[in-house]
C-alpha cells in the first residue's frame, strides 16, 4: 500500500449524504433526512479516507460539548477491505474526540475489535419492527411543537450521556420528522419523534416517565404516519420497552452493543423507550 496514495480528511457538510448512502447499502436504513441533522450537529465530526482521490472509508466522531463524543459511520468500501484503510481513517475520527468519553452502537461482531480499542461494553440495543396498521387519534397527546424546546432539551439529558440542543433543534424540526407529547399537570411525561427513512419509519428517541405514556405517543406517531413499517431501537435493560415492542407485534430484527471508552453520567434507561440513531446516540 502505497501511503502517498491513501488521505484522510473532514467531509464538508454538503458531502455527509454519502455517509448516509454507505450505510443504507450496508442494509442500516437511516432517514431521508439523517445528512442535513447529522452536519448540524458537528460539522467537523465526519471524515473520509480516500485512495487516488475516491471515498474508500469514513467515520463520524461527534463531539456534544467538552465531555463526550459519539462514533459511528464507520464504515470501508467492500472492495478495499482488509488494507489497513478503516485503521487509519478510525484513527484520525478517534483523535478528533481529544480526551471526551467515546460512546457507540457497534454491531455484535465487531465488539472485540472494539473492546482492544479501549470500549467497554454497557448493554445492548435491540431493534424492533414490523408492519402496523395506524389506530384512531390519541386522546391526551399533543404535537411535539407545541412544548417548549428547553423542556425537551432538559428530558432527553436525563436519557444521553451529553446535551445536545443543536442535534434536537434539527432532529424535531426536519423534514419527513413527526413529534408528539404527553403533558401532565403541565409537565412533559412523555415525547418522541417518527421519522421516514429509506424503508418504512422509525421511532427515536422516545422517552416517558411511564409504559402507558410511552405507548400513547408510540401509537400517535404510527398513526401520524399512517401507519406501515416501523421501527423502534430500544435499550435491552429496560424490559418495559421491550413489552411496548411486543404489545404492538414489533419482532427483534437487529442489535448492536452500547459501548464506552470511559464514565459516563449516570442515564434514566427505565425512562429511555427508544434509541434517536444507532450513528449519533
Amino acid at each position: 500500500m502505497n501511503s502517498d496514495r491513501f488521505q484522510v480528511r473532514a467531509m464538508r457538510p454538503e458531502e455527509i449524504a454519502l455517509v448516509a448512502d454507505w450505510a443504507a447499502a450496508e442494509g442500516w436504513n437511516p432517514g431521508l433526512s439523517d445528512a442535513a441533522c447529522f452536519a448540524a450537529v458537528d460539522p467537523h465530526g465526519f471524515f473520509v479516507g480516500e485512495l487516488d482521490g475516491a471515498a474508500a472509508a469514513t467515520i463520524s466522531v461527534v463531539n456534544y460539548g467538552d465531555r463526550f463524543a459519539f462514533l459511528g459511520f464507520y464504515i470501508v468500501r467492500p472492495d478495499l477491505r482488509g488494507h489497513g484503510y478503516g485503521l487509519r481513517t478510525w484513527d484520525v475520527g478517534i483523535a478528533h474526540a481529544g480526551a471526551r468519553t467515546i460512546g457507540l452502537d457497534g454491531v455484535i461482531a465487531q465488539q472485540d475489535n472494539y473492546r482492544r480499542s479501549g470500549f467497554t461494553l454497557a448493554y445492548r440495543n435491540v431493534r424492533y419492527g414490523g408492519t402496523i396498521a395506524a389506530g384512531a387519534p390519541v386522546p391526551g397527546v399533543v404535537d411535539l411543537a407545541k412544548v417548549p424546546l428547553r423542556d425537551v432539551f432538559a428530558d432527553d439529558a436525563t436519557v444521553f450521556p451529553a446535551r445536545r440542543t443543536g442535534f434536537l433543534r434539527a432532529w424535531t424540526s426536519a423534514p419527513g420528522h413527526v413529534g408528539r407529547a404527553v403533558v401532565r399537570d403541565g409537565r412533559l411525561a412523555a415525547w418522541g419523534v417518527i421519522r421516514s427513512c429509506r424503508s418504512g419509519c422509525k421511532i427515536g428517541p422516545l422517552v416517558a416517565d411511564d409504559e402507558a405514556a410511552a405507548l400513547a405517543v408510540f401509537d400517535a406517531l404510527v398513526a401520524a404516519k399512517g401507519g406501515g413499517e416501523i421501527y423502534l431501537d430500544i435499550p435491552e435493560p429496560n424490559a418495559a420497552a421491550a413489552a411496548l415492542a411486543r404489545a404492538r407485534w414489533l419482532e427483534p430484527v437487529f442489535e448492536t452493543a452500547r459501548m464506552y471508552t470511559g464514565p459516563v453520567r449516570p442515564l434514566a434507561l427505565p425512562r429511555l423507550y427508544g434509541i434517536a440513531t444507532f450513528e449519533l446516540g
